[in-house]
């Protein structure tokens, strides 16, 4: 029985079956997107009329059809290795065996690359993927230029900055202050070798200097003059009250400049409009807000990122410091309610410098403030 085989009989479901499946590549024809089932079939799609067709085509102008069939198939590889794998690293092979799977796939005989290696060395190149070699064949880790994901990373980043808060900076500085106590440790200790004598019949000299103390020689009555003493007591006296009344002034000028401090001070520094962090136990523990409204002397109702307000005291607060060039205000102490602009921080002493922006002191910087008397204003 000649031809094709009738439909429904067990011929016709058999070749269903091995054309559904992937063909060996020799046997494609990638100009006429033909896949021949065996040798004799391939021979006879090369010698028919379309194919010879298509050849003419491709003879015109071959470059331009290697160059498209190896765009679309470093296309495809990429879309794949980025869709399945993203920014892990993988084996190069991997991806080509998935990628080779589709039964529809456009094949690497058909490209400027004969081998897979060449089509991996070229995406390194390119800077498309970061590739390496190894003992088990060549990997390959996905480059994500994309604009969104950069920017996604970026803003990930930045929280991850702002997060870092005060505690952690806190902890960070014991922690270098105890590495650098140890260092101190280290140099300033004894340092104990073994003792070993080179010659066994050498003979062992210690030399022990004793300073001897010389006594105290004690001048004669007779030298001691009431004039002598008289002034000598009286230079002495003078001294120490010049030293005494100048340390006193100190400590007054000193004392006075704590109390104008103390006094502008107040003891709430709630005020709406600035970003608070939640420090008390309970699920809200670290996250930041902003003050509403204040409810009370020392409460206020805080706004959440999620839209959540709720009310909370000032001892479960604390203030927030922004990073460097951003607008704050003071909370606290004789600029209270003056907006500033932060400009640099000291980690180590837990205070920052700041240029006041507004009022009659507008431009003037202000050194060693500390982190509680300023905090930053919600935009």
């Amino acid at each position: 029985m000649g031809g094709k085989a009738e439909k429904g009989t067990p011929k016709y479901i058999a070749n269903k079956i091995k054309a559904k499946g992937l063909q060996k590549l020799r046997w494609y024809c990638q100009m006429c997107q033909k896949q021949c089932r065996d040798e004799n079939g391939f021979k006879c799609h090369t010698m028919s009329e379309s194919h010879q067709r298509q050849l003419l085509l491709f003879a015109d102008n071959a470059s331009k059809y290697i160059d498209q069939f190896s765009k679309e198939f470093a296309d495809g590889y990429l879309e794949l290795l980025s869709r399945q794998f993203g920014t892990k690293r993988v084996n190069a092979n991997k991806v080509y065996q998935d990628y080779i799977s589709n039964r529809d796939h456009l094949h690497m005989n058909a490209t400027q690359w004969e081998t897979l290696t060449d089509f991996v060395k070229w995406l390194g190149r390119e800077g498309k993927c970061v590739v390496d070699e190894t003992e088990k064949g060549w990997f390959v880790t996905y480059i994500d230029r994309d604009p969104a994901t950069i920017a996604a990373q970026e803003a990930k980043a930045k929280k991850q900055k702002m997060d870092k808060d005060d505690q952690e900076r806190m902890l960070a500085f014991i922690e270098k202050q105890v590495e650098k106590g140890k260092k101190e440790e280290d140099k300033q200790g004894p340092v104990y070798t073994e003792f070993t004598r080179q010659d066994g019949q050498e003979k062992i000299k210690l030399n022990l200097t004793v300073k001897r103390k010389l006594p105290s020689v004690e001048l004669p009555k007779k030298l001691k003059t009431s004039a002598v003493i008289d002034g000598t007591v009286s230079g002495r006296r003078a001294e120490e009250e010049n030293t005494n009344g100048r340390v006193q002034k100190e400590q007054s000028a000193k004392g006075k400049e704590e109390e104008e401090l103390e006094a502008a001070r107040g003891k709430s520094w709630l005020r709406p409009g600035i970003v608070v962090k939640v420090v008390g136990k309970g699920p809200l523990q670290n996250k930041k807000g902003v003050v509403a409204r204040l409810t009370g002397k020392r409460r206020c109702l805080v706004r959440l990122d999620d839209n959540l307000e709720m009310e909370v005291h000032q001892s479960d607060l604390q203030t927030v410091i922004p990073s460097p060039g951003r607008n704050l205000i003071f909370v606290n102490g004789p600029h209270r309610g003056t907006i500033g602009v932060l400009h640099k921080l000291n980690v180590e002493e837990f205070c920052c410098s700041l240029q006041i922006t507004d009022g009659p002191d507008s431009g003037r910087i202000i050194e060693n403030v500390q982190y509680e008397d300023v905090c930053k204003l919600a935009t």
